[in-house]
């Protein structure tokens, strides 16, 4: 299956056709729990749930099955992969093999409108503070984005928008925690410091940290989550 890495123009992102929507949709029933792990994915049963034609819903389910979401279980159909510690885990140990590869080439070919790039783009979550989490998380996207995206090895670059999109949809269900978003502005200043200095070996065991630093976080969070939940249902 191909990876196409789309155009990241803000906010014409926002703005999702239906099939798009579609998949946004039971990709998040996936996260949050509603459709739970194991779960038969019935087309015909999604169709009528989200009032749409069985073709869309088999093609967002094609798509969720490509980012790791959906397993295609032989003479069973489709079910929900479970989406556990072991799932991040396993994707940002590969991140953490990609990313630094993919930033040490770029580290070779930055030029000045690069490098000026993400200087606007940091200086901008350095404005915001998190303070709006869905414009963020669009800079922070670009930030890497700006890196990776002109690599010649197309498949790792599809390999790392795909893990991207996926750690940023189950990110969306927790909290960054304040260490956690000071460490993101930190390890983004100093990649861009070693990129400016064109220390490649540098970069990459920054962006190295970044990205299991990331990873982690995630866990930390569903773990806390998890803590939280009897607690919360004996309120």
């Amino acid at each position: 299956m191909s990876i196409v890495v789309p155009s990241l123009d803000f906010p014409a992102s926002q703005t999702l056709d239906h099939e798009s929507a579609l998949h946004e949709a039971i990709r998040e029933d996936i996260i949050s729990g509603r459709l739970p792990a194991n779960a038969r994915l019935v087309v015909a049963d999604l169709a009528e749930r989200h009032g749409t034609s069985t073709n869309p819903v088999r093609e967002a389910l094609q798509q969720l099955r490509g980012e790791g979401f959906v397993v295609m279980v032989p003479n069973r159909g489709a079910r929900v992969r479970p989406i556990d510690e072991d799932f991040i885990r396993d994707i940002y140990e590969i991140e953490v093999l990609i990313e630094p590869a993919l930033t040490r080439w770029f580290v070779g070919i930055a030029t000045d409108a690069d490098i000026a790039a993400l200087e606007a783009l940091h200086a901008e979550m350095l404005d915001l503070n998190y303070s709006d989490p869905v414009r963020h998380g669009w800079l922070d996207t670009q930030f890497h984005h700006t890196m990776y995206e002109r690599h010649y090895n197309r498949h790792a670059v599809g390999l790392w928008w795909k893990h991207r999109e996926i750690l940023r949809a189950i990110g969306r269900r927790h909290q960054t925690s304040r260490g956690r978003q000071a460490a993101v502005m930190r390890e983004h200043g100093e990649v861009l410091e070693a990129i400016k200095a064109h220390d490649e070996h540098a970069a990459a065991a920054i962006v190295a940290r970044h990205v299991e630093g990331s990873g982690r976080h995630i866990i930390e969070q569903m773990r806390a989550a998890r803590r939280a939940s009897p607690k919360e249902g004996m309120v």
